[in-house]
């Protein structure tokens, strides 16, 4: 068997139900019938599932006729759900076979052959199938065959999974009946005046006399009845594109109604990136807004304008790692939206994710556990609502000359290797020998504490240079002085920079209430009863007391804003 068909029956209300399903469970099992039209007094039936037409509800039926019916639920037709489900009938054929021609919005046809030594016998195929198609919300019919005609009219024709062995298809497709083969409206009038009402009963038909009365097509339909047309497969182009969108009936203004809807779209996207063994690395969201009316009154022509405001909120958020969570992405989405929410009521929503493959680990026995990249974004989310956005990352080095200048960028974990591995302990080994080869006599390196925003000082200079530093009020003397570098640039834009920058070691002197003397120990000063007490001998003489603190800064002046600033401290 070489075709495997996949029929989507009552594909229209299938489309409905599949995107409203989540906010009402049981709508599946109701009789449901779709309205479609130009105007409301125009609105007419356009299809219905098999309970709804039990009923008594037909084709064409106006809305108001259809309304009278008890029992019936009444829903519009949506193309944007027909499409998504569409999408997902998609993902399901390429799920299994690269090879698959897009028959029409509700049947796919696959290429199966050479499939049974990777997925199973034909049966098991077909049950995977109709699986994968469930997880994405929708129920089929599949059929396999030898040829291409005789799957598509089984799946059709036959409810759930039907098995077509070769020599087998004139048989099994004789039970069906004519309406099954899609004749035109004439030649299905024809046959029904004719008796022909099954497909063996067009098959036994003498092919002369046929064509002389219904031509080539009704030759055409005797070859489908018997189940022995055949035709290449028109493969369709693999796409990956994964779009899920749905029109609201009201405008939704508050976050948790749109995160109910948020999470049903979210569900179907991920059950389609699963059946295609992927994953999302981006996900992109688009609201459509309800426009908004502001009315104001002219005083002088006492007329009421109103200003049309349309507008689209777009949101892009790239993952870390391609995830395919749909609770995970939901509370993510949340969010982003809690920091920056639409500035109008929502009347339309896309969600829609580039795909990629899914992300594969191994971890070692040796190595040290680092946090998981999935819940490590969720927390540096849940950061960027309280503190911003911009202010959660790594810094990251911007290439310019402006002092102090970074961005930040996106924060990815990186896995630590073992303390004792080879690789590590090389690179140890070559990092100092270049060390002693260049600095044979380096000493520690001093760390440097950054003032964020700088911190404004007061400086008194003597001959040019600095002498006295005011810093949060206290006052202190410069003990060394090294400078001034200048850096100056981009004077061309309104954040151009003129800076003269020093580095100080300065003293703090802090007088005390208590008296003291001075202790033998260089750079402090002690009281003399504490002194007395280690033995130290103060010669009676009693001083006030002083607490000594030496500190190193950086500095600089600003030419710009005609200012001093510490731009950070040494420890």
């Amino acid at each position: 068997m070489g075709f495997a068909a996949i029929y989507v029956p009552e594909f229209m209300v299938q489309a409905v139900v599949r995107a409203e399903s989540r906010a009402e469970p049981g709508l599946r099992e109701r009789a449901i019938a779709l309205i479609d039209g130009n105007a409301p007094p125009l609105f007419s039936v356009v299809a219905a599932n098999a309970r709804a037409l039990a009923t008594g509800i037909f084709l064409g039926m106006t809305k108001a006729n259809a309304a009278q019916f008890v029992g019936v639920e009444i829903r519009a037709r949506s193309v944007a759900a027909e499409k998504a489900a569409h999408a997902a009938l998609r993902d399901v054929g390429w799920s299994v076979s690269p090879r698959m021609e897009e028959t029409a919005a509700d049947l796919v046809i696959l290429d199966i052959a050479g499939l049974s030594s990777l997925l199973g016998p034909e049966e098991t195929i077909a049950e995977l199938l109709v699986a994968r198609a469930g997880e994405c919300g929708l129920r089929v019919n599949v059929a396999i065959a030898e040829n291409i005609s005789a799957a598509e009219i089984a799946a059709r024709g036959f409810a759930g999974i039907t098995l077509i062995a070769a020599g087998e298809e004139a048989s099994r497709i004789g039970e069906l009946p004519v309406t099954v083969l899609s004749p035109p409206e004439e030649i299905a009038e024809t046959l029904a005046l004719w008796g022909i009402k099954t497909c063996a009963a067009l098959a036994r038909l003498p092919v002369p006399q046929l064509s002389e009365r219904l031509g080539q097509a009704g030759v055409q339909l005797r070859t489908l009845a018997r189940g022995a047309a055949s035709r290449a497969l028109v493969v369709a182009e693999t796409e990956l594109v994964f779009e899920e969108e749905m029109e609201l009936d009201d405008a939704v203004e508050e976050l948790e109604p749109l995160s109910f809807v948020l999470g049903r779209l979210l569900d179907q996207l991920c059950a389609r990136l699963t059946a295609r063994a992927l994953a999302a690395s981006l996900l992109r969201v688009r609201f459509d807004l309800q426009p908004a009316f502001e009315n104001a009154l002219d005083v002088r022509t006492e007329v009421v304008r109103a200003k049309n405001m349309p507008g689209i909120y777009e949101r892009v958020m790239q993952l870390p790692v391609p995830m395919r969570d749909a609770k995970l992405l939901l509370k993510l989405l949340r969010l982003r939206l809690q920091g920056s929410p639409p500035g109008a009521p929502i009347v339309k929503v896309l969600v829609a994710a580039e795909a990629s493959r899914p992300r594969i680990t191994q971890r070692g026995l040796f190595l040290p556990s680092f946090p998981d990249v999935e819940k490590l974004e969720l927390t540096l989310a849940r950061l960027a609502g309280v503190v911003g956005e911009g202010n959660v990352g790594s810094a990251e080095v911007v290439d310019t000359h402006r002092p102090g200048e970074f961005r930040m960028g996106k924060f990815l974990p990186v896995q630590e290797e073992a303390k004792d591995s080879p690789r590590k302990k090389a690179a140890k080994k070559r990092s100092s020998e270049i060390v002693e080869k260049h600095l044979p006599n380096h000493s520690a390196a001093m760390s440097f504490r950054v003032f964020r925003p700088p911190l404004p000082i007061h400086v008194n200079s003597r001959e040019g240079r600095p002498a006295e530093v005011f810093v949060q009020g206290r006052r202190s003397e410069v003990c060394k002085a090294s400078g001034p570098w200048r850096t100056s640039g981009e004077w061309w834009r309104e954040e151009q920079w003129n800076e003269d920058e020093w580095d100080l070691e300065v003293r703090f002197v802090d007088k005390s209430r208590k008296a003291q003397t001075q202790s033998p120990c260089a750079g402090t000063f002690q009281t003399a009863k504490h002194l007395q007490q280690k033995g130290v001998p103060t010669n009676g003489a009693q001083t006030e007391k002083f607490e000594e603190e030496f500190r190193r800064y950086r500095i600089y002046f600003d030419a710009v804003r005609q200012g001093w600033f510490a731009r950070g401290m040494y420890d």
